[in-house]
């Protein structure tokens, strides 16, 4: 059930009532009897515990495995690919050291 907040249009009272959804807004101010409205709340925020929150924490044994396989074969042609270019740079600048003699 969510919390409203009013606030009195005679005496300018701010309160805070724990309502059901379905319930209707109040109309009276608890201090002074006078008219209230309904203001627009800032909303609380949202604390998630336990486990079930991510989309991961519902996945197969099999999706898992299979998710672990992917990453350890293209973590492969990504290491050769840095050899590559380490390779690349040196022949690069041993060929500048040539011309620079």
């Amino acid at each position: 059930m969510p919390t409203y907040e009013y606030e009195c249009a005679k005496c300018k009272h701010v309160f805070e009532k724990f309502q059901n959804i379905t319930e209707k807004p109040l109309r009276q101010c608890p201090q002074c009897k006078g008219r209230v409205r309904r203001l627009i709340g800032r909303g609380a925020g949202i604390i998630f515990k336990g486990s079930g929150f991510y989309q991961t924490d519902y996945r197969s044994d099999h999706y898992r495995q299979r998710a672990a396989a992917d990453k350890t074969s293209s973590a492969a042609p990504a290491a050769g690919a840095e050899a590559k270019k380490g390779a690349a740079r040196k022949e690069k600048s041993a060929g500048h050291e040539k011309h620079a003699k």
